[in-house]
């Protein structure tokens, strides 16, 4: 997988889950890939990533798949340690070291929100702070 792909999945694992643990880390990241995998989807993780509706090539606030990629903030993580962490446990899951945890979810959501998609599909558990589905 190039750098780039590597970068997204560590992005998301740090902007969905950096206050979990580790399993659920990985779990966030088994999404992605999960979808990578899916032909629904984009077939490479920085585009699942960035899937969403775009307006002059920017993410238009709110309509994307993962909500830290257009909720109008800054993307920089500024926390180094965490960002680090979150590279490793990216590497991790792309490497086949951390198996997935979630049964081949393409979906999930923090057990604190509602969406209306969740009653649409299967629910395969809750791993740290999120809801698996697919």
């Amino acid at each position: 997988m190039i750098a780039s792909a590597l970068l997204c999945l560590a992005l998301n694992v740090f902007w969905e889950s950096r206050s979990d643990p580790v399993i659920s880390q990985a779990a966030v990241a088994h999404v992605v890939l999960n979808r990578v995998r899916d032909p629904r989807y984009p077939d490479n993780a920085c585009s699942v990533i960035t899937q969403g509706k775009h307006w002059k090539g920017h993410p238009i606030r709110n309509a994307c798949q993962f909500s830290w990629y257009c909720n109008g903030l800054s993307d920089y993580p500024r926390n180094r340690q965490a960002f680090s962490w979150a590279m490793h446990i990216a590497r991790l899951v792309i490497d086949g070291v951390i198996p997935d945890p979630t049964r081949g979810s393409t979906h999930y959501h923090a057990h604190y929100v509602q969406p209306e998609w969740r009653t649409s599909k299967a629910f395969t558990g809750r791993i740290g702070s999120h809801l698996f589905y697919k």
